[in-house]
């Protein structure tokens, strides 16, 4: 069988990012764009510094369209150097020359593989971060929305999978809400200081560059190039709205280690949420739902399912990630100025890793912002135990008549026979000879309330909403 001649990753297999924004943003396509983004960007900066013509900076700038490459060719002339750019540099500068010979001379001037494709890496997650943080706005205000709609809202807090004591789904909500807070400062403070250029020459001692300096300004001597390789890599961060490094990182790649641990524990964040949402729309818990929407969570082979797709894409993605990442953490082990294979090892899983976390985010977007909520569901699965569920509260309030230890062993007890018996623990409690004549069936029942024993819950689902207002835009709440 002849295999198919379309090649492209549409995401078959990725559900979670296919056909999200993301998808998009870390395309073959946007890599090579980041890639000649940053050729184009080195160019015009060398021109405003002086070692570059400006008429060469503007023809490379035009010339450096990624839909003027083709992207399949382009990968198998790859394999011939290793990486992808000595092919796309041979090819950008045979477009340049073909609007002027003369800036042709011009492209890549100084530069290397490397520092091409880092800068690009960093700009491919710099747009991708973007977008993530745009779906973490929406996230969180969801979240804040249903947490403040159910701040007391009573429901089961459930331990090793079962009733523990109650709590209120409003501090679930909350307690989701701090953690894309968390992960949304974290990206934030990535994206504004973690994500450098990559200016290094062949080997990280900048050499091509002030070579080239000393050819065209020769007053770059006169301080040892000092100034302009200061000014050099700055005027590249500026231009690219990327960080500016210390000096090059060829071999330190504690960029892309912060940047996978980062959307680690994003996907984590999210993955959490998820994990809980498909639990309680179990069957057995019906206390929320997913946003409906024609053909999502239908079954190829039973009819009355509503399965919940959304999370079940986002948790796929928070099960991958820590693996990709796993491999960057590998990588960062890198000897000599550029290590054979180590450097290679890195670029597909940080494109995967940036398009699984732009998928979850905007996933978790969506069913944020349409989760259905049952708070009558919750308030009977309360009951479920028979009073069983504030048990801890009952033990604290009978120690100031019993003592704590006899308190507790009688409310342990009672639990046991109410569960044995399948009746109401106020009941058992009522029967037993301990508290005879102290409270009636109706006081036990009224101290078993689960409204009446949620703790600090309101308090805290306040603190989280009180961090949030003031971290997201207003436009977003």
């Amino acid at each position: 069988m002849t295999p198919p001649q379309h090649t492209a990753d549409s995401g078959l297999f990725a559900p979670v990012w296919a056909g999200t924004p993301a998808a998009a943003a870390t395309s073959d396509r946007a890599c090579l764009q980041a890639m000649l983004d940053s050729e184009a960007a080195l160019a015009r900066v060398q021109a405003r510094l002086g070692t570059v013509p400006a008429a060469a900076a503007r023809h490379i700038t035009e010339a450096a369209r990624a839909e003027d490459f083709d992207l399949a060719e382009l990968a198998v002339r790859a394999r011939g150097a290793a990486n992808p750019v000595v092919p796309l540099v041979r090819q950008l500068t045979e477009l340049v020359a073909a609007r002027d010979p003369e800036a042709a001379h011009s492209v890549h001037q100084g530069s290397t593989s490397q520092d091409v494709l880092d800068t690009g890496l960093m700009l491919l997650a710099a747009r991708t971060l973007d977008l993530i943080l745009a779906d973490l706005d929406r996230t969180a205000a969801a979240l804040a929305a249903l947490a403040a709609r159910h701040r007391d809202t009573p429901m089961a807090a459930r331990t090793l999978g079962q009733h523990a004591v109650p709590t209120t789904f409003g501090l679930k909500a909350a307690g989701w809400l701090g953690g894309v807070l968390d992960a949304r400062a974290r990206l934030g403070r990535l994206r504004e200081q973690g994500l450098p250029v990559q200016l290094g020459g062949a080997a990280g001692t900048l050499a091509g560059y002030l070579e080239y300096a000393l050819v065209h300004l020769p007053a770059t001597a006169e301080d040892g190039g000092r100034r302009y390789l200061t000014e050099l890599p700055a005027a590249l961060a500026a231009e690219l709205g990327l960080a500016e490094p210390l000096v090059p990182w060829h071999t330190v790649r504690t960029p892309l280690a912060d940047l996978g641990a980062a959307l680690a524990l994003l996907t984590g964040a999210l993955g959490g949420i998820a994990g809980d949402v498909q639990l309680l729309s179990r069957t057995e818990s019906g206390e929320v739902f997913e946003p409906a929407a024609e053909g999502r969570g239908v079954s190829s082979a039973m009819p009355h399912k509503r399965n919940p797709a959304l999370s079940a894409l986002i948790r796929s993605a928070a099960y991958q990630v820590p693996a990709l990442v796993g491999a960057l953490m590998q990588t960062a082990v890198a000897d000599d100025e550029r290590p054979a294979g180590a450097w290679h090892a890195e670029w597909q899983p940080v494109r995967d890793a940036l398009r699984l976390a732009g998928g979850a985010a905007h996933t978790a977007a969506e069913l944020a912002e349409g989760l259905d909520v049952d708070a009558e569901r919750m308030r009977a699965n309360l009951g479920l135990t028979r009073g069983l569920v504030v048990s801890e509260r009952l033990a604290a309030l009978l120690s100031v008549e019993l003592g704590r230890a006899e308190a507790k062993s009688l409310v342990a007890r009672a639990s046991a026979t109410a569960a044995t018996r399948r009746v109401h623990l106020a009941e058992v409690l009522a029967e037993d000879p301990a508290l005879a004549g102290r409270h009636t069936v109706e006081e036990l029942r009224g101290l078993l309330d689960p409204a009446a024993y949620t703790g600090a819950a309101g308090m805290l689902v306040d603190r989280v909403l009180d961090r949030c207002a003031r971290e997201v835009p207003a436009g977003e709440r």
